[in-house]
């Protein structure tokens, strides 16, 4: 009966719905707010794109102020998410593990990309990298004002995808790992950083995706010059010049470059929810950690062997 009663499943719960909606009309309304909001926009872009067919719309994205655009913005921000990876997750570090003072206000500055408009973001950079720079530093106009612009915009996404997973993991097992010898750099390598792994990836495709359609940021600090041209500010002075369709093109490979980014996302998603969910990493099972000496164990299994 005992036995019974463990393996039966057990009923879910029924949740709280929203005052005044059903669950047809809940979803109903998500949808067509949804379709409104968001579909109908992309499927009037894709019309556009391919409005003169499919030999148009190939000869609009390989054109080569398309390409030229398209192969900046695509380095720019490969550079922004490496550069961005490991410095988030320094500044990450800091705030979760150190103390220092003025830490506050540090973690409130990491949001200010988020709050302040990034046309502001791009004046700042000029008075700060500009012809009147106070440090003597002038990359205004050059490829490098474009990393500089994408870094800004870009840095809270790694920071705040990682943090909470610092936040979480639990240090026993590092300390562990240091009684039994094992460096700084081991602990960090075998043990930290496979627990930040999927929110670090996360972090870096959200900073890629907003990277490549970066545009306030850019607009003035890099300017619109052949060398310095991003594909947003290019897709601006297509629409200006009357070629539509041409701008609408190059909008649908930015579109299709970061739904590849968010489909990464959800991957990564799946496969940190399977990973929690696998026999030795659930509730109690602790951190996963890699191999010091040619297994992979779990905190777990570390005290089970102590038992």
């Amino acid at each position: 009966m005992e036995a019974h009663a463990q393996s039966s499943p057990v009923a879910p719960r029924a949740g709280i719905r929203l005052p005044g909606f059903g669950a047809g009309l809940g979803r109903g309304t998500v949808v067509l707010y949804l379709s409104l909001i968001v579909l109908l926009p992309l499927a009037a872009l894709v019309s556009q794109s391919f409005e003169g067919g499919l030999s148009t719309f190939w000869t609009q994205v390989t054109s080569p102020p398309a390409v030229r655009s398209l192969e900046l913005t695509v380095i720019c921000s490969l550079i922004v998410v490496v550069i961005n990876a490991f410095f988030g997750t320094i500044i990450a570090w800091l705030l979760v593990r150190d103390q220092f003072p003025g830490k506050s206000a540090v973690n409130a500055v990491i949001d200010l990309p988020f709050a302040l408009p990034t046309i502001v973001a791009s004046l700042i950079l000029i008075e700060l990298y500009g012809a009147h720079s106070p440090f003597g530093i002038n990359i205004a106009l050059t490829r490098a004002a474009v990393v500089v612009a994408l870094l800004f915009v870009t840095l809270p996404f790694v920071v705040r995808a990682v943090q909470p997973l610092l936040i979480e993991m639990d240090r026993e097992m590092e300390e562990a790992a240091a009684s039994l010898g094992a460096g700084g750099f081991t602990i960090f390598r075998r043990i930290i950083f496979p627990n930040l792994l999927p929110g670090l990836a996360a972090g870096v495709a959200l900073a890629f995706a907003r990277a490549l359609g970066e545009y306030g940021s850019v607009l003035l600090f890099a300017g619109g010059l052949p060398n310095t041209q991003v594909s947003s500010v290019f897709i601006r002075q297509q629409i200006e010049s009357g070629n539509e369709t041409g701008a609408a093109a190059v909008s649908v490979v930015l579109l299709l470059a970061a739904l590849a980014m968010l489909f990464l996302i959800t991957l990564i998603q799946r496969w940190s929810s399977r990973h929690e969910r696998s026999p030795g990493a659930g509730a109690g099972a602790g951190l996963t950690v890699m191999p010091m000496s040619g297994e992979s164990y779990t905190e777990k299994e570390d005290d089970d062997e102590v038992r």
